[in-house]
């Protein structure tokens, strides 16, 4: 129906036969009578409506006539006029306060049913009861707004598409207006209106009034709205604040340049000597070459040999019992913040949503940021088309460069409001107690305790022979390697994703870089440079393994260029990094994270061997003459042994009983890292901030399921 017609037989009197609150909540407006029919203008003619509606007014037969919401919000303005600041739409509130529960019934949004199992949950967790059917999608967060307003006598207001004055918007410090969600609005006279989600305490209310210098008047708003408002306001400021915060608190840690200016004055004097050795003593300098690259290698076979016979047969990890969990009062238990980068994943939200939904924590106190890029609309639109309630929240992070996943997550921290944090990527299916168990493994660890690392593996291991060679090095490295290095109390690189902080740490470090294209990595060395440590978790958080050999080596070159600007970033210095980290984790810092070097070196030996196995070149016995030799073959059996038995023993260790025979081909799978790795090494020069996109969903068993 037009605007017109409707004002043709509009009676005024006729719309506060619906009371405002119940009008604003449904959207409707009641604006004529024929007979004992009452017309009501809404945009939805649903019977939902039209029965919410009808228990509001008993007496009358509803009749829902179809309009715009324009309209209909015009004849609520006009019935309803707004209060004091009339750019925005308020809700005027009864002075007697009446309950929660009793305004949900009268309003019919929530049943008895609801309301009573909404309150046995709250004896359990303590949290209040509208955050309660709200996080279980019981009703709306518009629809609970609309119940506190009438509560605290408190108007509320609609922040949706509404665009601040930015000189009101900013007049509060922006870290303070995002650690308190409170955004101010508009300005009457000496008077400011803020937005919050909830009422302010007298101690804030008196703070923010200090501050302003005149009064403060509150108006609820959702905290989804609340977000929204300040990505507008603060939109510039934040994304200077997610790409640059690392570089210019620590210049020295960040990966914002390939080479300093005196590493690269020591790579062209290295090169330029090693010409000169060359061209004075070419078989000399070879052999040298190639005795330093044997003696490398097999300095991390061995180490990595250690570190897993370190952790064999061994629980060197935290392990966190099924009482301790029990153990837990969930009324103690502190908001926890997860922060899920998402880039074209718009086909896996679902399954994203319902593995999140499954997480044992309660929903009032999780806080889940759903990061998506500007330009990816279609995973944008999926996730809105989900309706998800406001435990999740999605963050349209800023199309600039570089367009990384470590920004995203920087981005997706400054509105973190948990204790506690952790990194999920997309198709992630962690341990359904994971929050919990971590939670307890803070707890009971010592005070320099920053980062917990949950353990990482494959839900498709079997789908093909990739997959099970990919299951068997990951089991490998963390249920051995990352063990092994817990153990040994040197740098952790972290995996990509199931790494849980502790916010204030994280953020104290300037969280992560940006430019560096393994960040996690980078990350675990800079939080063992500040003197805090980092320990992996009995719990393991499942992926999905690339299955297809293209999408697997976009994956492991940008893995293998991040490990090279990460030993370049920390290595740029090394006096000081030997200052800083003392010998023991100096040197294993330098097998581990420069130990990725060496898959450049294996085509280029297996090459040598080759050539000299079928041709017998002289010139090849002349670079491995006595002690080279020696070097070279220990390196050839020792090392090929080493990883042979490591990925074997990594099988083993997490009950992969069935894919053990598959680690005894392991050296063709080392022929793809090599490949991988090179692949990587040449775009650390051509394109060293380019982030490789990993494709997901290519498990189609599961994703039909």
């Amino acid at each position: 129906m037009s605007a017109a017609e409707i004002d043709g037989r509009h009676d005024p009197t006729v719309a506060r036969l619906l009371s405002e609150r119940v009008s604003r909540t449904l959207g409707v407006v009641a604006y004529g009578l024929e007979g004992d029919t009452l017309l009501v203008a809404s945009s939805s003619t649903s019977a939902e409506v039209a029965e919410r509606v009808a228990q509001s007014v008993p007496g009358y037969e509803i009749r829902l006539v179809e309009a715009s919401q324009v309209i209909v919000d015009a004849l609520l303005d006009e019935a309803y006029p707004a209060a004091d600041a009339p750019e925005l739409v308020a809700l005027a509130s009864r002075p007697d306060q009446p309950r929660v529960g009793e305004l949900l019934l009268e309003l019919g949004v929530a049943s008895d049913e609801e309301i009573q199992g909404a309150l046995a949950e709250q004896q359990r967790t303590g949290d209040r009861l509208g955050d309660i059917l709200v996080h279980s999608g019981v009703i709306t967060e518009a629809e609970m707004l609309a119940v506190l307003s009438e509560h605290f006598d408190v108007q509320h207001v609609d922040l949706t598409g509404f665009q601040a004055d930015p000189e009101i918007a900013t007049s509060l410090p922006e870290s303070f207006s995002r650690d308190s969600g409170i955004v101010p609005v508009a300005k009457s006279g000496s008077t400011l209106f803020v937005a919050v989600a909830e009422r302010l305490s007298p101690a804030l209310h008196a703070e923010l009034e200090a501050q302003t210098g005149g009064q403060v008047r509150e108006l609820l708003a959702t905290r989804t709205a609340i977000t929204e408002l300040m990505q507008r306001v603060h939109g510039e400021r934040d994304m200077h604040d997610a790409t640059y915060t690392l570089m210019e608190l620590a210049p020295q840690n960040s990966a914002h340049r390939v080479l300093s200016s005196a590493q690269k004055v020591a790579m062209w004097g290295l090169i330029a000597l090693t010409l000169v050795a060359l061209v004075l003593a070419t078989v000399t300098t070879l052999i040298v070459i190639t005795g330093l690259c044997s003696i490398f290698y097999l300095a991390v076979s061995l180490y990595r040999f250690r570190l897993a016979y370190l952790a064999l047969g061994h629980k060197l990890e935290i392990t966190v019992t099924d009482e301790e969990i029990a153990a837990l009062d969930e009324r103690d238990l502190p908001v926890y913040t997860l922060l899920l980068p998402l880039y074209k994943e718009a086909s896996i939200v679902g399954r994203l949503a319902a593995g999140l939904d499954a997480l044992d924590y309660p929903k009032t106190k999780l806080d889940i940021k759903l990061l998506c890029e500007e330009d990816d609309t279609e995973t944008i639109d999926a996730i809105r088309a989900l309706q998800l309630p406001p435990h999740y929240q999605l963050l349209v992070v800023p199309d600039s460069l570089p367009k990384t996943k470590p920004k995203a997550c920087n981005y997706g921290l400054l509105f973190a409001r948990g204790q506690y944090c952790v990194i999920y990527d997309g198709e992630d299916r962690p341990d359904p107690d994971q929050l919990k168990k971590a939670i307890v493994a803070f707890r009971k660890s010592p005070d320099d305790l920053a980062c917990i690392q949950a353990k990482l593996n494959y839900f498709n291991r079997d789908q093909n022979l990739l997959t099970k060679w990919f299951s068997i090095e990951y089991a490998m490295h963390f249920d051995l390697v990352l063990p092994g290095l817990d153990q040994d109390g040197v740098p952790i690189p972290l995996g990509g994703t199931s790494n849980h902080f502790v916010t204030s740490r994280l953020r104290e470090l300037g969280a992560w870089d940006p430019f560096n294209v393994t960040e996690d990595a980078d990350l675990g060395v800079r939080l063992h440079k500040a003197g805090y440590s980092t320990q992996v978790m009995d719990s393991t958080t499942l992926e999905e393994a690339n299955s297809e050999v293209g999408n697997w080596i976009r994956q492991r070159s940008r893995w293998c260029k991040g490990y090279y600007q990460t030993w370049l970033v920390h290595m740029r210095n090394p006096v000081r990094l030997l200052s800083q980290l003392g010998l023991k984790s100096f040197l294993s810092f330098n097998l581990v994270v420069g130990g990725a070097f060496v898959f450049l070196l294996n085509p280029i030996f297996w090459a040598l061997t080759t050539i000299f196995i079928l041709t017998q070149a002289g010139f090849i016995q002349q670079l491995f003459p006595g002690f080279v030799f020696y070097a070279a073959a220990s390196m050839l059996f020792v090392g090929n042994f080493t990883f042979l038995y490591m990925n074997l023993a990594g099988a083993l260790q997490r009950g992969y009983f069935g894919l053990a025979k598959y680690a005894l081909l392991s050296p063709i799978y080392w022929g793809l890292m090599s490949l991988a790795a090179w692949k990587g090494a040449i775009q650390l020069v051509t394109k060293p901030f380019y982030w490789e996109k990993t494709v997901h969903g290519l498990d189609h068993h599961e994703a039909s399921k």
